[in-house]
C-alpha cells in the first residue's frame, strides 16, 4: 500500500484503498476478474487436481498450495503442480510433466467439467457489487485465465453470467494476463478506452496486466496473489468487498479531487 493513500469508509464497515483518485475519475466500464475476485473455486481446483494425480499416480496437492498456484491459466497450473507435488515419489523434472501433459489436461478437464462449481462460492458482496455497477450504467465485462468452456457454465450455475456483456477466457486470445493483449481487445468488445476502463482483479497477474494496458486496477484483499500480500502489488486501490467499489464511486462523484 503506496505512502499517502486515502481510506475510505462505508456505512457496512467495508472499506477501500486509494492511491490515485484522478486514476479512478472517468470510469465508463469495467472488467472483472473471476478466481478469486468473484468466485472462490479452491475447492473445484482441489477436487479436479486431486483426481487428475490420482490418473496419474502421483501424490495429491492441498489447497493452500494450489493457491499460491492459480491464476495463469489451467495450462500453467497443471504443470506447476506436477512440477511441485512429489511428497514419497521421485521428482518429475520438465521433460516428464510435458510428457505427462495430454493425459493430465484430459483428466483434469473431464472432472472439472463435471464438478466445475460444485465446490466453490460466490464471495460475499461479489453479487451485489456487479448489480451495483450495472445499476450504475457501467457495462461489464469478465476476463479469466480460466478456460472459457469452464467459465461459461460457472458463472451461468453461480447466477452471474446476466452482469456481464462479454466473457473471455484463457484461450479466447493469444496470450493470458499479465499480457496486456486481454485487456486490450476486451476495451475494444466494450467500446472505451483503456483509461476510463476499471481493471477489477485479486493479483499481481490483472495489476501488470491492467498497467501495460493502461487501464485503472483495484485489487480485492481477499484473493489468491500466488499466496503474496496484495496491498504490496503496484494498483490504484484494495476493496474488502466488490460493493466497495461502486459505494467509493458515489462517494465521489462531483467532488473536484486533486491528485
Amino acid at each position: 500500500m503506496a505512502k499517502g493513500a486515502l481510506l475510505f469508509w462505508n456505512c457496512k464497515l467495508n472499506f477501500i484503498v486509494v492511491n490515485s483518485i484522478s486514476a479512478l475519475k472517468d470510469i465508463r466500464a469495467c472488467i472483472v476478474d473471476l478466481d478469486g475476485t468473484l468466485i472462490d473455486t479452491l475447492g473445484d481446483f482441489e477436487v479436479a487436481l486431486n483426481a487428475m494425480m490420482a490418473e496419474l499416480g502421483r501424490p495429491s496437492v492441498n489447497s493452500s498450495d494450489i493457491a499460491r498456484w492459480v491464476g495463469k491459466g489451467s495450462e500453467h497450473l497443471i504443470k506447476t503442480v506436477l512440477l511441485n507435488s512429489f511428497k514419497g515419489t521421485e521428482a518429475l523434472g520438465d521433460a516428464a510433466v510435458e510428457e505427462l501433459m495430454p493425459a493430465a489436461w484430459k483428466h483434469y478437464q473431464a472432472t472439472y467439467l463435471r464438478i466445475n462449481g460444485q465446490h466453490s462460492a460466490v464471495f460475499h458482496g461479489a453479487q451485489e457489487g456487479l448489480a451495483a455497477l450495472q445499476a450504475r450504467g457501467l457495462p461489464l465485462a469478465c476476463l479469466t485465465n480460466k478456460p472459457l468452456d469452464f467459465a461459461l457454465p460457472l458463472l451461468e450455475a453461480k447466477g452471474l453470467s446476466g452482469y456481464f456483456s462479454h466473457v473471455f477466457g484463457g484461450d479466447s486470445f493469444p496470450r493470458k494476463k499479465p499480457d496486456p493483449l486481454p485487456l486490450i481487445e476486451t476495451c475494444k468488445a466494450l467500446g472505451t478506452a483503456p483509461f476510463q476502463t476499471l481493471m477489477i482483479g485479486d493479483s499481481a497477474n490483472d495489476a501488470q496486466a491492467a498497467r501495460a494496458a493502461g487501464c485503472p486496477v483495484v485489487l480485492t484483499t481477499y484473493g489468491y496473489n500466488h499466496g503474496e500480500p496484495v496491498e504490496a502489488v503496484d494498483a490504484d486501490g484494495w476493496v474488502s468487498s466488490l460493493v466497495d467499489i461502486e459505494a467509493w464511486m458515489g462517494e465521489t462523484a462531483g467532488r473536484n479531487w486533486k491528485s
